[in-house]
């Protein structure tokens, strides 16, 4: 009798040890590579039957060239790094995590609004430069009595109304579709653009949504506002808000996501000193990726035995 060949899955080196349990408990060949791209994933496992992404891009030209592959799981909630039209008329699932991550984005953007509001990161590395004086000229900001801007109000902004409603702020929300909230009020776009004190940015990667957040709205914000974004690079036109925080059109920025990931080391962001920066950590916690590894592996999973998937974000006829 012939034997049957196990099923392989191409995954991240770093992903959760939760995640390639799940998948070798069942049997499942594992090929770990360094990192996602196209062409390690070409180099190392072509004949793969499944892959976990994490924010590398696949388009075409990669899953053209895979006969065996059926899902492309995400290991978290964006999925605009993966050709959707692509992957269906190849008969591959796209599938993202949707409960895995929400609440400690909402955590990680709470934490990076405190360190705008209090200037946490700028102070402690004066402080480590012998710099003693540095706090007294940059001092920052009560959140309380302030208004919190949230733009959109998915899971996250969800999560972030909720867990900021305790620092006694006023919260505004604008969703494109208005729902209701016993967190904070719903108001029109210009409303929450002009109003916010802090404003924080969570909503999909869409052609829509593409430099929703421009020159113009820079300039309709207060000059001590300052903006948050753990959604998506595309959210904010990158330029402008490199001449706002230049010009001190807005205070200040904290910023996890970027136009181009990871952000190039000549970017003039890193010429400000108003400006947090993170690489793409919103979602960065043991608990959070041992979920999503596992959230994506069963999917995986789920697929391969031939059932459809919880998640999808594409449709496979």
């Amino acid at each position: 009798m012939e034997a049957v060949m196990a099923k392989k899955v191409v995954v991240p080196e770093s992903l959760s040890e939760d995640g390639k349990k799940y998948l070798t408990d069942r049997g499942i060949e594992l090929v770990e590579v360094p990192t996602t791209s196209g062409e390690n994933i070409l180099k190392y496992g072509q004949d793969a039957d499944g892959i976990i992404l994490f924010v590398d891009s696949i388009g075409e030209d990669v899953v053209a060239q895979m006969p065996n592959l059926k899902i492309i799981a995400r290991h978290g909630v964006g999925y605009d790094n993966v050709d959707l039209d692509a992957s269906a008329k190849h008969g591959v699932w796209v599938t993202i995590t949707p409960h895995a991550n929400a609440a400690t984005v909402a955590e990680t953007t709470i934490a990076e609004i405190f360190d705008l509001s209090k200037n946490l990161t700028n102070i402690s590395n004066a402080m480590r430069r012998g710099d003693s004086g540095y706090e007294m000229k940059h001092r920052g900001f009560d959140l309380s009595g302030k208004t919190l801007g949230i733009m959109g109000y998915g899971r996250i902004g969800h999560w972030v109304a909720k867990k900021a409603s305790a620092l006694d702020m006023n919260i505004l929300i604008y969703n494109r579709t208005p729902k209701e909230s016993a967190y904070g009020k719903f108001v029109d776009f210009d409303t929450v653009i002009k109003e916010a004190d802090v404003l924080t940015l969570h909503l999909a990667s869409t052609p829509e949504t593409k430099h929703i957040i421009g020159k113009q709205q820079l300039a309709a914000m207060k000059a001590s506002s300052v903006i948050v974004n753990l959604g998506r690079g595309s959210l904010i036109d990158e330029a402008a808000l490199i001449e706002a925080l230049r010009n001190r059109t807005i205070a200040g920025a904290a910023l996890d996501v970027f136009e181009k990931e990871p952000l190039p080391k000549e970017s003039p962001l890193f010429t400000l000193d108003n400006v947090l920066l993170t690489p793409h950590i919103g979602s960065n916690t043991v608990e959070s990726f041992s979920r999503m590894a596992t959230d994506a592996a069963s999917e995986v999973v789920r697929v391969l035995d031939g059932e459809k998937p919880q998640w999808p974000v594409n449709e496979v006829k």
